[in-house]
């Protein structure tokens, strides 16, 4: 059976371009708005300048929470309605934070556009999980990551670009057209792919036992944990580099440029990882790029000690280009290998997969991003202690027997 064939009403390739422009909302979301983060705290009155950074930390709240949700609903009414429904909560999120008279309103758009945006996130997954196995899945993400990386590399400029024309609020005016368009685009050329015959009644009972499997399974819970640690020192980059760029480094206008060479290479990465995967396989990429972001990490928080919490722009550029191809490998390859026990209870695997990862990266890169003080420390070493983390995690794993 062909590729094209488990999913009829769509080529590889638009189905790739279809399902990353969906997956991409949450990135959208976050980094468009990240050159509007001092407006934004001006306008509406912000304490303190940290406090900006919960624009992103609160989505990825949202999204968090609304895993949960949108997984089981879609084992029992197939996989198109939740994406419905998460469609059109963020839209109302979106409008929310558009007429926000507050700072508090404006986060509490934010959280529901989080909440909406895991309907296409999360289930999304399953939909994949659905039509692709094994190392072809991991092939499938990696090709959406590839895709989808154009997204957070390109939205700071549109973010900025905006800022110019409209103000801020209008960037939330952008997420709702493009978010429409995207609906559309889904409702119209993706069919169904959860058959009536493989659906499952919604029930308590079932959720909280599929849940146990998946928190039972030792492959797919401490490759969850990992993700989660590794996505965790990202949000700490998320929630920061707007102010490390500007405020520390004093680039201004040029931040865009900076966060889009860094965002290329975890698209690069992506590129290279859908290349390789069927070769080498998963879990000898995953290791080779978790070893390298912990060594280099270590390596690197020396460095900017030494600096006192300052290296040069350049050398700061250097470490976070070779730690970010690594942190492209380990997102697809990690969440397929813990997805690849999960066939059987896609929907309700993915959306606690995706909520154990989402909890434990977001708290934990949210405190990576309030320690900013002036310096690159707490970024630098946050990136050491989660991708020890990890490294420890994924050993722990593969100990158990988890075969490659």
């Amino acid at each position: 059976m062909t590729e094209h064939d488990r999913n009829p009403g769509l080529r590889l390739g638009e189905f790739v371009v279809l399902v990353a422009l969906m997956i991409s909302l949450v990135a959208l979301s976050i980094d468009a708005m990240l050159p509007a983060l001092p407006a934004i705290g001006a306008d509406l009155g912000t304490a303190h300048a940290n406090d900006t950074q919960l624009v992103v930390s609160s989505l990825l709240f949202g999204l968090a929470f609304g895993q949960l949700l949108y997984g089981p609903l879609s084992d029992s009414v197939g996989r198109k309605p939740p994406i419905y429904a998460g469609f059109a909560l963020f839209m109302f999120g979106c409008l929310l934070s558009l007429f926000a008279p507050s700072f508090e309103w404006m986060l509490a758009g934010r959280f529901l556009q989080g909440v909406g945006a895991a309907g296409p996130r999360i289930v999304v997954v399953a939909l994949i999980r659905d039509q692709y196995e094994g190392q072809a899945m991991a092939r499938i993400m990696s090709l959406v990551m590839s895709v989808f990386i154009f997204v957070p590399a390109l939205a700071p400029t549109v973010g900025q670009g905006i800022l110019f024309v409209a103000g801020w609020r209008a960037i939330f005016g952008t997420f709702f057209a493009i978010a429409l368009i995207a609906l559309v685009w889904f409702a119209i050329r993706q069919p169904e792919t959860l058959t009536p015959d493989h659906r499952a009644a919604l029930s308590a009972r079932r959720i909280l036992m599929a849940a146990r499997e998946v928190c039972t399974t030792r492959a797919a819970m401490g490759y969850t944990v990992a993700a989660g640690l590794v996505f965790a020192a990202f949000v700490g980059y998320l929630s920061s580099a707007q102010q490390i760029f500007q405020d520390t480094y004093l680039v201004g206008e040029w931040f865009p440029a900076y966060f889009a060479v860094l965002a290329l290479a975890i698209g690069c990465a992506s590129v290279v990882n859908a290349r390789l995967v069927i070769r080498h396989g998963m879990h000898k990429l995953s290791n080779l790029a978790i070893n390298g972001l912990t060594g280099l990490s270590v390596a690197f928080a020396l460095v900017a000690w030494a600096a006192d919490g300052v290296p040069p722009l350049w050398l700061f550029m250097g470490y976070f280009l070779a730690t970010f191809f690594c942190v492209g490998i380990l997102f697809g390859n990690l969440n397929a290998l813990a997805m690849e026990p999960l066939g059987h209870i896609a929907g309700v695997g993915a959306a606690v997969v995706g909520f154990v990862a989402t909890l434990i990266s977001v708290p934990s890169g949210a405190l990576i991003g309030r320690g900013y003080d002036g310096t690159v420390m707490a970024l630098v070493g946050g990136f050491c202690v989660f991708g020890a983390a990890a490294l420890i995690t994924m050993r722990w794993v593969e100990h158990g027997g988890h075969g490659a």
